[in-house]
């Protein structure tokens, strides 16, 4: 990505930028920009204010986090535990303002009541697990584009073209971005995950019917409050298809 390669050149030799990976390699967070830029622009493409409101404000919030967070914090409970000491964290801040996003945007599509609560969290909680998978080079781009497929070819109705629209852009972003994450030169980070998890859960929210919306909503829940117990790496490398899956790509 043409974005990736300039936003690197300007981030040459700032602390702030780099992130040592599970590798011990020293890995440029200069992709977060260029893939949240490239996803709104796609939502921008596509007619869809809402997904551009979302993606918009997680990748703004993960930024912030990927420059100034707190890492000492981890998981939802480490944050309800640093709010209980009286501290603020900077990943707090960041679900505070995805539920935000996620509730305005579908205030603005005209919806009310108990579904905007759900559309918050939808999109606040898919945010949230594709910042989670981006543990090992490729992993949660891979989710983003296997997921955003799905939801591409699954609203062939012409009234969810933009929802259609967007996931059929996080997975053309996803796959632009691929090649420098697996290759180890820049990653994601909060603010490229944030970004396209925020939009890919948007499009859930916005094209699913009911139960669909139901069933995507238990997922996600699931799954946020298994990573609060188990390791998804650790799953990921137990199971033999997911493993190959994950490590498709990958230096060795």
């Amino acid at each position: 990505m043409t974005g990736v390669i300039v936003l690197r050149r300007v981030a040459v030799g700032r602390p702030r930028w780099q992130r040592t990976n599970f590798r011990g390699t020293t890995v440029s967070l200069t992709a977060g920009p260029a893939v949240a830029a490239g996803a709104l622009a796609g939502a921008a493409g596509a007619g869809a204010p809402g997904a551009l409101l979302c993606g918009g404000a997680a990748g703004a919030l993960g930024l912030y986090d990927d420059l100034y967070g707190d890492t000492h914090a981890r998981g939802l409970g480490g944050h309800a535990r640093a709010l209980a000491q009286g501290r603020v964290t900077t990943g707090l801040v960041k679900l505070a303002g995805l539920v935000t996003a996620g509730a305005a945007s579908s205030v603005l599509g005209g919806r009310r009541g108990l579904r905007v609560g759900a559309d918050a969290a939808l999109v606040a909680g898919t945010a949230n697990l594709v910042n989670l998978l981006d543990l090992r080079p490729g992993r949660a781009l891979k989710a983003v584009g296997m997921v955003g497929a799905v939801m591409a070819v699954a609203m062939p109705r012409a009234d969810l073209a933009p929802a259609a629209g967007v996931a059929a852009c996080c997975v053309g972003v996803a796959a632009a971005a691929m090649p420098s994450d697996l290759a180890e030169r820049a990653m994601i980070g909060d603010c490229g995950a944030n970004a396209l998890g925020a939009m890919l859960g948007w499009t859930m929210a916005s094209g699913l019917p009911t139960t669909g919306r139901r069933i995507a909503l238990a997922a996600v829940i699931a799954l946020t409050l298994a990573s609060e117990r188990v390791s998804f790496t650790g799953l990921i490398e137990s199971a033999p298809w997911l493993r190959v899956l994950d490590e498709w790509g990958r230096a060795a």
